[in-house]
C-alpha cells in the first residue's frame, strides 16, 4: 500500500509540475514576441529554466513521504533534495544574470561594442561566482570539510593574484569604466600631457587618436589613476583675455581700455560677460584682464570669436595710438670718475714706454 501511495504521488506531482512548467515556457514565448520587455517575462523567463531533473527529484522527494523509512534513508533523502534546490537556485540566478547583461548589452552594441565585450565579463564573473557558491554548498552538506578546501583557494588566489596584479588591475578598471562610465567611445580626452578621441575601450587598455594622427594606447588602470578631462562633456568655456600695453600709455587710455574690451566681447553672440579690470602693472607693460564665457563648447566658436576681438581691438588700438608692450631694458651710462681716468691713462703711457725700450718688441 505505501510503495503503491509513493508511485501514485510522485507521478501526479511528476505530471503536474511538467504541466506548469509548459504553461510558464508558453507564457514566456508569448510575452517574447513583443518588443517591450516586461517584468512579468523576466519572471517566466526565469521560470522556465527549471530542469527535468529537479521536477522528477521534487516529485519522488514527495512520494517517499509517504513510505516508512529508516532515519539515515530520509537523511540522505533529504540530503539530495536540498542538494537538488541548489543547483537549481543557481541555474535560476545564472539565467537572471545572463537575461540582464543581454539587455544591457544590447542596449550597450549601439552605441558602444567596448562595454559590451566588459558586461560579457561581467555577466561571466557573477556567473562563476554562483556557481563556486553552489559547488561549496554541495560539497559542504555531503559531509565534506570546505574549511581546508577555502584556505587553499585564499592561498591560491592571493599567489594568482600577485602575479597576475597588472592584468587584474586593467581589468577591474575596465569595469569599473563599464560601470561608472567617466567617458564613452568618441569622446575628447586629454589626459596628462596626451589629447586624443577614444576609439575603442577594451578590457587591458584604452585606445587614443590623437590630434597629431597617431594611437596612443594607455593602460586602464594607469588611466584611472590618471587625471581625466573630458572635452566631449564641457558646457561652456571660461576665457581669460590679457592685453598688455605699453607704459608710454596715458591713464586715461588705460581707463577706456576695460570698457572698450567689454563692448567687444558683448557684441557677439554665445558670451556671457564677466569682467573687464586694469589688473597689473608689469615690469615693462600695464595688464588688461577681462574674463568672458563662451556659452556653447564648440572650440570653433570659441576661435572665432576671439579672432574677431583681436582684429577689432588692433584697429581700436591703431585708432587711439596705443602700442602693445614690448619686453624692453633701460641700460643707464655714466663717465667714470676722473681720478680713474687719470690712473687708466698713466697706466697707458707706462706699457707704451715698456714696449718700446724691449728689444724682443
Amino acid at each position: 500500500m505505501q510503495w503503491g501511495a509513493f508511485v501514485i504521488i510522485a507521478t501526479m506531482a511528476l505530471l503536474t509540475l511538467l504541466l506548469i512548467r509548459r504553461l510558464v515556457r508558453n507564457r514566456h514565448a508569448v510575452l517574447a514576441a513583443t518588443a517591450e520587455i516586461e517584468f512579468a517575462e523576466r519572471f517566466f523567463q526565469i521560470a522556465s529554466r527549471t530542469s527535468s531533473a529537479f521536477l522528477a527529484i521534487v516529485s519522488v522527494y514527495a512520494g517517499l513521504l509517504a513510505l516508512k523509512l529508516p532515519e539515515n534513508a530520509y537523511q540522505a533523502i533529504h540530503t539530495a533534495f536540498t542538494i537538488a534546490v541548489f543547483w537549481q537556485t543557481g541555474l535560476w540566478a545564472s539565467t537572471a544574470v545572463l537575461a540582464a547583461v543581454q539587455r544591457r548589452r544590447r542596449g550597450a552594441l549601439k552605441s558602444d561594442q567596448a562595454a559590451a565585450s566588459s558586461l560579457g565579463i561581467i555577466g561571466f564573473v557573477a556567473r562563476l561566482t554562483i556557481w563556486s557558491l553552489v559547488l561549496l554548498l554541495t560539497l559542504d552538506n555531503l559531509g565534506i570539510q570546505i574549511k581546508s578546501l577555502l584556505a587553499g583557494l585564499g592561498i591560491g588566489g592571493i599567489a594568482v593574484a600577485l602575479a597576475a596584479q597588472n592584468i587584474l588591475g586593467d581589468l577591474f578598471a575596465s569595469l569599473s569604466i563599464t560601470l561608472d562610465r567617466p567617458f564613452v567611445v568618441g569622446d575628447a580626452l586629454q589626459v596628462d600631457e596626451f589629447s586624443g578621441t577614444v576609439e575603442y575601450i577594451g578590457v587591458k587598455s584604452t585606445r587614443l587618436r590623437s590630434v597629431s594622427g597617431e594611437q596612443i594606447i594607455i593602460p586602464n588602470a594607469n588611466l584611472l589613476s590618471s587625471r581625466i578631462r573630458n572635452n566631449a562633456r564641457l558646457r561652456e568655456r571660461r576665457v581669460i583675455y590679457t592685453l598688455s600695453v605699453d607704459q608710454l600709455t596715458s591713464h586715461e587710455q588705460l581707463r577706456r581700455l576695460p570698457g572698450i574690451l567689454r563692448e567687444l566681447i558683448e557684441s557677439h553672440r554665445d558670451v556671457r560677460f564677466d569682467r573687464a579690470h586694469f589688473a597689473r602693472i608689469g615690469s615693462s607693460s600695464f595688464d588688461i584682464e577681462a574674463v568672458y564665457i563662451v556659452t556653447t563648447p564648440n572650440y570653433g566658436r570659441h576661435m572665432d570669436i576671439l579672432q574677431d576681438i583681436h582684429l577689432r581691438l588692433l584697429d581700436i588700438m591703431g585708432r587711439e595710438g596705443i602700442s602693445l608692450a614690448q619686453p624692453s631694458q633701460k641700460l643707464y651710462m655714466q663717465d667714470p670718475a676722473p681720478h680713474v681716468s687719470t690712473e687708466l691713462q698713466l697706466v697707458a703711457a707706462e706699457e707704451s714706454r715698456s714696449a718700446a725700450t724691449d728689444p724682443a718688441g
